[in-house]
């Protein structure tokens, strides 16, 4: 089954205004403590998986019941979170997008591991994007619009080694054929100076990230 967007809501931070950017030809998935909270607030996921070691008994049987598919894990005998379970079987549908949720906390092993799947997401020619209440995080590769969304800033990180040829166009403080090394936080804290700015780059991944306080 090839679905258009696959919306994964794990069991991090979550908050209940995302659950406005399900739409009704989504396939959404929970992952581990990510399906609780999509029960709770009355979304029936299509996909529930997980080892889920987060939640007790009672709330493993409401997920059960209020689940059109349910996937557990050994929580021993495993070796990927329980996010990257859910990226995997979102991938397996051939979505055009990813939006990632709740995928960042205070496990920051787990904030960085769910960032990489960026990479992962944009390798296989997926749009992937991570939301939450503080940040909006996508990747670019050549050249990406950043929409104001409501966020204060916008910061620019490497994701790879080295990150060359960056263009920005409606931004606060332009850059020009820039170069950026892991490590550098030239690009943090920039800002929109038009609806609509646009990021160029030559060679390299580099994180968009849109966040405030």
């Amino acid at each position: 089954m090839t679905v258009n967007r696959v919306l994964i809501f794990a069991g991090g931070r979550l908050n209940p205004g995302m659950l406005r950017e399900v739409r009704s030809d989504d396939w959404v998935i929970g992952a581990d403590r990510g399906a609780l909270f999509l029960v709770e607030h009355g979304i029936t996921p299509h996909l529930a998986v997980g080892d889920f070691d987060s939640v007790n008994e009672e709330e493993l049987d409401r997920i059960r019941r209020h689940s059109k598919e349910l996937v557990i894990c050994d929580p021993i005998d495993k070796d990927l979170t329980d996010t990257e379970l859910a990226f995997d079987l979102a991938v397996q549908r051939n979505p055009a997008e990813i939006v990632l949720t709740g995928v960042i906390g205070t496990r920051l092993d787990h904030s960085l591991a769910n960032i990489h799947m960026l990479l992962r997401a944009a390798e296989q020619g997926i749009t992937c994007s991570i939301w939450d209440e503080h940040n909006y995080i996508t990747l670019c590769g050549s050249v990406c619009q950043v929409e104001d969304r409501g966020y204060t800033y916008v910061s620019l990180l490497p994701l790879t080694p080295v990150v060359t040829g960056i263009t920005l166009k409606g931004f606060m403080y332009p850059l020009d054929d820039a170069t950026l090394r892991i490590g550098q936080s030239l690009a943090v804290s920039n800002q929109l100076a038009a609806p609509v700015g646009t990021v160029y780059v030559n060679e390299g991944w580099l994180l968009i990230i849109q966040s405030r306080d």
